[in-house]
């Protein structure tokens, strides 16, 4: 009975203490673009929730602007135009340079390290709660896991997944250049202005409750 109990207990610790999902430390560069890319999509029971198909896509949508506004900003476009900034620098698209922010609740501390905002800290922490329970791996571990796993994968090796819109050449009567360079709320409020080009629902432009934006072909 004793030797029962404790084969028992030592099976029930393993399963309590089961890591299904995890995320890098924040203060690595696949651990910061992997916090951005979970904390700017839906997950279950969330506002623009659909699916875990719909997180995923929005999650690379959202891993090829960052791309795209790091090192394939089109031409005539500057990166200063396009993002605000002037960096070589993963970290720096994310949270801006000096005074500039770019992404909500990620910027630098005074000795120029990498934040993240405690809110988007705690939702992390929630979403990784949810994740880790139960017996086995479910659909939060499975979209973190996709998350991270984008961002890990960005860092070693560079960017890899199709741009679902790099073909794009024309939104209406308006020529573009292709790719997505902004996303924002998919709220008809939000919107970044400028040589921004919003792109359609027939286009797939909303994805994670987010809308998506690329460029005028030829700015004004």
């Amino acid at each position: 009975m004793f030797l029962l109990g404790a084969l028992l207990g030592a099976s029930m610790t393993t399963v309590a203490q089961a890591q299904f999902a995890r995320l890098e430390p924040e203060s690595t560069r696949a651990g910061y673009l992997g916090a951005l890319l979970v904390n700017e999509t839906p997950f279950p029971g969330e506002r623009g929730y659909v699916s875990e198909e719909d997180t995923k896509a929005a999650m690379l949508a959202i891993l090829w602007v960052v791309h795209g506004r790091l090192c394939a900003v089109p031409t005539p476009y500057t990166q200063w135009q396009v993002a605000g900034v002037k960096t070589t620098s993963l970290t720096g698209i994310i949270a801006g340079e000096g005074d500039r922010r770019q992404c909500e609740g990620f910027s630098r501390d005074g000795a120029g390290r990498p934040v993240v905002a405690p809110r988007v800290m705690e939702r992390l922490h929630n979403l990784l709660g949810i994740a880790n329970r139960g017996g086995q791996p479910g659909r939060f571990a499975r979209l973190l896991n996709f998350g991270q796993g984008l961002a890990t994968a960005y860092v070693a090796a560079g960017i890899g997944g199709a741009d679902r819109f790099a073909a794009l050449r024309r939104i209406g009567s308006v020529e573009v250049t292709g790719r997505a360079f902004s996303w924002m709320t998919d709220k008809d409020y939000y919107k970044p202005g400028g040589n921004f080009v919003r792109i359609p629902d027939s286009d797939s432009g909303s994805l994670g409750g987010n809308r998506f934006f690329t460029l005028r072909k030829f700015p004004q």
